[in-house]
């Protein structure tokens, strides 16, 4: 049975919090609440996100606040932030969102199919990434143990031909993505979620590529966030 993604919701009023569940419901995936900066972070110390929606106006540590201390911390600190906000201050008030490490920015009152449609990209990245961490290290206790009748080895390389594959398939349409915003109209949040989306990438086919026989890389690493 394939677990389910956790999405942390951020923000002090009650209604606001319902309101954001009965948008993601359909999504089908964990939905963790929290009313303040304080309570998100201490979230953030045991439970694995794949994105957060945090309110930039919040009480006491306001979502920048938030975010500077999410950004902080190593376990923390790659996992996708998206403000949500009542208030347009203008483009410098925007400026400070993506400055504190926001992958979006979304004023209220927003589209519901256009923010659910921005989280489900998270989580899918999300799941994919945690797919291809699991089988990395499936393959990478096979590399360890092989060697004793090749049977394993021939096992092994199959299933790192078939994670390869299935990462190429991915990279070709972050590409193709990052093609599409390659114009001087393309929405600032757009570009910033295809970038964000590389650096995963990048950082996957690194390790992957570390478990290549010959490369000495069978204890390589694999990312750990989304």
């Amino acid at each position: 049975m394939v677990q389910k993604a956790k999405i942390l919701l951020v923000d002090d009023r009650p209604e606001n919090l319902l309101a954001l569940e009965a948008i993601l419901s359909a999504l089908d995936q964990t939905l963790v609440r929290a009313s303040s900066g304080e309570e998100a972070l201490k979230a953030l110390l045991t439970d694995d996100f794949a994105v957060i929606l945090l309110d930039v106006q919040m009480p006491g540590m306001d979502g920048f606040e938030t975010a500077a201390h999410i950004k902080r911390r190593e376990r923390t600190r790659d996992i996708p932030i998206i403000f949500l906000t009542a208030i347009n201050h203008g483009p410098h008030h925007t400026f400070r969102g993506y400055a504190a490490g926001a992958v979006d920015y979304i004023s209220k009152p927003f589209d519901p199919w256009v923010l659910r449609a921005k989280v489900s990209v998270f989580v899918e990245l999300y799941m994919k990434n945690c797919q291809l961490r699991e089988q990395a290290a499936l393959l990478r206790l096979q590399l360890e143990g092989g060697g004793k009748g090749g049977v394993v080895g021939k096992e092994s390389a199959g299933l790192l031909a078939e994670l390869s594959a299935r990462l190429a398939a991915v990279e070709e349409q972050a590409e193709a993505l990052s093609k599409q915003l390659d114009d001087d109209s393309a929405d600032a949040a757009a570009v910033a979620t295809a970038a964000h989306l590389e650096r995963k990438l990048t950082g996957l086919r690194r390790a992957l590529d570390a478990l290549e026989p010959g490369t000495g890389g069978s204890g390589a690493s694999v990312p750990s966030q989304n």
